[in-house]
This record gives structure tokens, sequence and C-alpha cells, in this order.
């Protein structure tokens, strides 16, 4: 295959897909790696590291404009060592050049490009560039390190300083107190960002956010909160109506660029995909509405069917481009239609395919082209449209299935297929929570095979993981996003299955992280292993985004082995840490609301709920009919170790017992009974 290709350069080696892409650009691209840290320190050459990943857009807009240009390939070879990273394999080296442009533009994105001193401390940087505007940057930072190399230094000196200072989390030694006082206070000053009217953040572009919706679900049933559950309804009614979720082959793209969730950026990620099941499922538990449903078995579909290997593991996303009929790159070609297109396909029904997915102006894209958005309830079209909703969920499986069918003729979109652990992790509780509230049986099979993928594929000799798997490959060392991932996915599994094993697992990987990730001083976690070599500085992550940060995982998950192990260690870390992280979560909710959810679990009461005896497995499936947040599930067909389980076990009998730090109520034999010791309520 090489042969066929005029340039060939180190990234052939690799097993990242978006490496991959740049494997024949004529830019001698290195990977990231000691090897290649090495050289330009042996060459005293700048580095030039640029990061991107497979499923973005300017990514390969700047790979066609500037990488694959010979001309400009070689002022870079010239001058520079040049490393591509995929951000996805590498978020550690990601997250320290991305903390330098944004200390440098004030903004970031991806592609992004950053210029560093031998040594790897940065002293340029920016996101996508125009050609032009490209090799006029790098013919000046060439100059200047060649002929005023202590300019460059002291830019150096002073960037990797901010770096370094940026995001330090000191000990908070005042006493942790959390009240709902100050918990209302977060929402009020969160309440005049959320859009009422369309759901999620005013404005555009829109993003899901499902760490968001989920903590406000929580919030709106123990508060008792009638507008934030309304608020919360909106933002998953529209979501799921919108054009950022595939009506015809089912899942979410990343976001819309509009301000009502019409037209999307059209990559699919796992992660998005993942955290959107377990949201609509605990939706639905809340609600019963068939939507939701509906949304969450659309969703498993299409992972299943594009994002999955046989083997038990998750890829990790489809791209937005794929090629149009005149055979060039353009985003969302896969997915739009004309309406001389539809009508031929849908034939006699259109009209009515038409006002149910809005193939008119408020569903036109750009051109003639047009992508299927809802606005109304299926009851409400019904009515409208005098048609029965049987009949009508008849019509949209046929009309999916014919536009599916046709689709599958254009070119698909490229996938990503590395697996990633945190990813996994979370398409895995995805699993599981879809398990937990709709009983069915293949949702826990999945997830019963991802995990056990996890343990054979992702760990390594030493009890830690890897992040990446291809190929039958794994060489990247984990993140603590990974471990915290997994640990919290294995403790949902856990409490499904009630097998033990899956919560010695998660303790097992929290336990590894203590030895590798801790700071003492803060009582945090760094983000990268004492392990792993060559960046500048170790950060410490704490703003929630789309994913949660590791940070606000392994303190809700401390929280819960702190119970489930009567592990004092573990407990006075989980308070430790959400107590650093305090104010700026009460400032900006929005940015923290996976430790909102931590801080929830102080107010009220928190139950451990232990059910033991041979019909265990059945009186979970019936409390898990219901949503109770604030509650961790223990229990056990045979006699336990666990001390919540301790003296509980009786082989004639099936009890309940509803406890609070270990002080049980009186133990119950029927569910009702103990549904009726539990409030959900603050």
């Amino acid at each position: 295959m090489e042969n066929k290709h005029r340039f060939t350069n180190k990234l052939i080696n690799e097993t990242s897909p978006y490496l991959l892409q740049h494997a024949h650009n004529p830019v001698d691209w290195h990977a990231w790696n000691d090897e290649t840290l090495e050289l330009a320190k042996k060459e005293n050459k700048l580095l030039l590291i640029s990061v991107g990943y497979a499923a973005c857009h300017w990514c390969h807009v700047m790979e066609h404009e500037s990488f694959e240009d010979s001309a400009v390939a070689a002022i870079m070879n010239k001058n520079f060592i040049n490393v591509k990273v995929d951000r996805e394999e590498r978020p550690d080296v990601d997250q320290v050049y991305m903390n330098a442009v944004q200390l440098l533009t004030g903004s970031g994105g991806w592609p992004l490009n950053c210029v560093a001193l031998p040594d790897g401390r940065p002293i340029w940087g920016g996101t996508y560039f125009p050609k032009d505007n490209w090799t006029n940057a790098l013919t000046q930072l060439a100059d200047l390190y060649k002929n005023e190399p202590e300019k460059a230094e002291e830019y150096a000196a002073k960037l990797t300083e901010g770096i370094q200072q940026s995001g330090l989390i000191t000990l908070n030694e005042d006493e942790a107190v959390f009240d709902k006082e100050e918990l209302q206070s977060a929402l009020d000053a969160w309440l005049p960002t959320m859009d009422l009217k369309n759901g999620g953040r005013k404005g555009a572009p829109k993003f899901p956010m499902p760490g968001n919706l989920q903590f406000l679900l929580r919030y709106a049933v123990q508060s008792q909160n009638e507008e934030m559950m309304d608020y919360v309804n909106t933002s998953l009614t529209q979501i799921a109506y919108g054009g950022i979720f595939d009506h015809v082959g089912g899942g979410f793209a990343r976001y819309s660029v509009d301000d009502h969730w019409h037209v999307p950026h059209f990559e699919k990620m796992l992660y998005d995909n993942a955290q959107m099941v377990s949201l609509y499922s605990n939706a639905f538990l809340v609600t019963k509405d068939p939507l939701y449903k509906e949304v969450v078995y659309e969703t498993i579909k299409f992972v299943e069917a594009e994002l999955y290997e046989d083997i038990g593991a998750f890829y990790s996303s489809l791209d937005a481009d794929s090629e149009n009929e005149a055979g060039e790159l353009e985003e969302g070609a896969y997915y739009v239609w004309n309406k001389e297109q539809l009508s031929a396909l849908i034939g006699d029904d259109f009209t009515l395919f038409a006002n149910y997915y809005n193939v008119n102006g408020y569903g036109k894209w750009e051109e003639d082209k047009y992508h299927l958005i809802r606005s109304v309830s299926k009851a409400e079209f019904c009515k409208e449209n005098n048609v029965s909703e049987e009949d009508l969920n008849s019509k949209i499986e046929k009309w999916q299935a014919l536009l599916l069918d046709e689709r599958n003729k254009r070119d698909r979109p490229r996938l990503d297929d590395k697996t990633l652990t945190s990813w996994n992790a979370l398409m895995l509780k995805g699993y599981v929570d879809a398990y937990r509230v709709f009983n069915d049986q293949k949702f826990l099979e999945v997830a019963l095979k991802n995990a056990q993928f996890i343990m054979n594929n992702m760990t390594k000799e030493d009890g830690g993981l890897f992040r990446n798997f291809k190929n039958g490959k794994s060489n990247i060392e984990a993140y603590l996003e990974d471990y915290a991932a997994v640990s919290d996915a294995f403790i949902s599994l856990y409490e499904v299955t009630l097998d033990e094993k899956w919560l010695k697992n998660a303790k097992q990987f929290t336990d590894y992280a203590f030895d590798h990730f801790y700071d003492e001083e803060s009582k945090m976690f760094f983000f990268t292993s004492n392990n792993q070599t060559g960046l500048i500085s170790r950060k410490v992550e704490t703003d929630d985004n789309v994913i949660p940060s590791s940070n606000s995982i392994m303190a809700n998950n401390l929280f819960k082995l702190g119970h489930y192990y009567s592990n004092k260690h573990y407990a006075d870390n989980a308070k430790a840490m959400l107590n650093n992280v305090k104010e700026n979560a009460i400032s900006y909710g929005s940015g923290a609301s996976n430790w909102l959810n931590l801080y929830s679990n102080y107010l009220g009461e928190y139950y451990e709920v232990a059910i033991a005896g041979p019909d265990a497995k059945q009186k979970l499936e019936e409390l898990n009919k219901i949503y109770i947040p604030n509650k961790l599930i223990v229990g056990s067909t045979t006699e336990s170790s666990l001390p919540l389980l301790a003296y509980k076990y009786n082989e004639n009998e099936t009890t309940i017992y509803v406890c609070i730090d270990g002080a049980c109520k009186l133990p119950v034999t029927e569910t009702e009974k103990a549904l009726k010791q539990l409030s959900s309520s603050y």
C-alpha cells in the first residue's frame, strides 16, 4: 500500500485512525513519545504540536489546505519537529497545550496548533489557520528562534509559569458545611442562562450537556421544584424532537449550530450517546414519558449498528464529513435530503411525512436541503392529522427503513474505530442504567460483555489500566478519567447484578489511582499518572464539561465506596474534594453539575439499601421501578463479607434493610414497605 503513496511518514506505525489519516502527508509527522521529544533536543529544533481528532471538521480543512501542500510541508520539515496528536488518545498533551493557547488567545478549539521549545515549553499557538497565515507565522517563529533565541526562552518561561499556576487547587481547611440554601443559590445563579422555551443553555450553539440535565432532574425531584422539572422535560423533549437526534438511524450528534436543536454539527461521539442513554433512562423512570423510552432504544440501536464490535468493545466516533455526489467531502452529506428525493421514496404518504418531519420552511437546512426535525408530540400530531397513533408508528417504522436503506447507499461517514477506556465505561454505565430502568436482559448482556472486555484487554499487569485498544494492541497509560469512569461503571454494574467482583474491581482501580495520581497536599488527583513523562505540567481537572471532570467522578465514587466498605479515608477524601471546589461549584453550577450531584448527597438522608436473601435480585428489580437518587444498593443472594451485609443473610427469607450510615431501620420483607422508609426529598 505504501508504494501507492508519494509520501509516508512515521505515523504509518500508529493505530489511531486520526494519526493514520496524516500518514501520507508530505509533512514529516511524528507521534508524541519520548523518542520524538529526544529528537527535538538532539536537533535543537522547535516542536510544532498539532492536535485534533478523527471527527473534527476543521482539522480536515486545515489538513487539506496546509498539511497536504508540499510547499507548506517544506517549511514545516525544515524548521520544526512536527508532532501530530490525537486528543482523544492523548488528552494529557491536549490539556497542557490547550491551556497555553487559552492563555495566549483567550479561547481554544481544534485543530489546536502550538509551537514549543525543544524541551516542550510552548511559545506560541492558536487553532485553525488559513494557509497563508500559517506559513507566515511559522516563518516568523523559525526566524525568531534562529536569530533571537533569548526572546523565545523568555516567552516560554512566562507561558510555562502561567500553565503551571492555572487551575491550581489548594486544600480548603475550612470546615466542610453543605446546606440547602447554598445549593439554592447555585440554582438561582444558573437559572438566567437556561433557555426555558427551547431547553438547554440560551443561545447558539447548543450542546445537550447530559451531566447538567442529570443533576437538574435529581434536583427537581428532591426539591419538588415544578419549574425545574418543566425545564428538564422541555430540554429533553426539544432535544429528542430536534435534528440533533437522528430520526432515521438513531443517536445524537455533538451539538446544534442553531438555538433550537435543528441543524447539528454532524459528528456522532460515543461519549455523548452513552450519557444520553443514562439521562433518558432516568428521565423515563421519573416521568414514564414514552418518548424517552423510544430515544433510549433508538440510541442503543444506533450504537450497536455503528459503534460496537462483537468482542464487547465500543468504537469512538463517526465523522461529520462524507463525500457528496460530486465526490467532495462535505459536512452532513450523508444525513440531509432534498424534497424530490423524499417524495420519490415515501410516495403516497409524503404529505403526512412532510408534516411530521417538517419538510417545510422550519425543517429547511440550506439551499434545497432538509434535515428532519419534529415539532409536536405524536398524540398532538395524530389529532391534527386525523391518524391513529398505531398507524403513525407503523408508518414511521416503514419510513425509517426506507430512508436508512437509501442513506446506506451513500458514502458513509468515516469511523474512528479505536476503543477508549473511559468512553467505553460511560457506555457501559448507559447500558446498566437502561437495564435498571427497562429490565431488558439484552442491555445487561452487552454491559457484562463490555465490562469483561475492559478487564481482559484494558488492564495492565500491575493492576492499572490502558487508555486505548486497537487491532489487539493497547499501549498508552490510562488517565484519571479512565480509572474514575471505569470504577463508576463497575459500581453501577454491581448495583444491578449484586456480583461483588465488580465492586472489588472498582475498589482496586480506585486504590491504584491513590497510588499513582493522588496529591497528598490538596487531596485531589492529578490527571496523569506518576508513571508518565514528557509533559511540562501535571494538571488537576475539576471543571465538569460535556463529560464530567475526572475529579468529580472520583469524588462521587469515593463517597459510595466509603459507604460500601465503611472506609473513613474514602469518605473523608470525598468530602475534602468537594469542599475544595465548593465555592466555584456554587458560583458556576453549569460547570460543576457532577460536583453538585455529590453536594446533594450531603443534604437530607442518604440511604444504604441492603437486600439479603435468595430473592434479592427480584426485590432489587421492584426497588428499581422508583427513582431514588439518594441511595446506594448493596445486596447478596448468599453470605457476604461486605460491612453493610454483615449478619443480615437468611437462607430462608429475603429481607430489605434501609440504613443511614450503617444504622438500620426495622427490616422488612416487602418491597413496598421498604419504599415507604425511603424519601427522595431533601
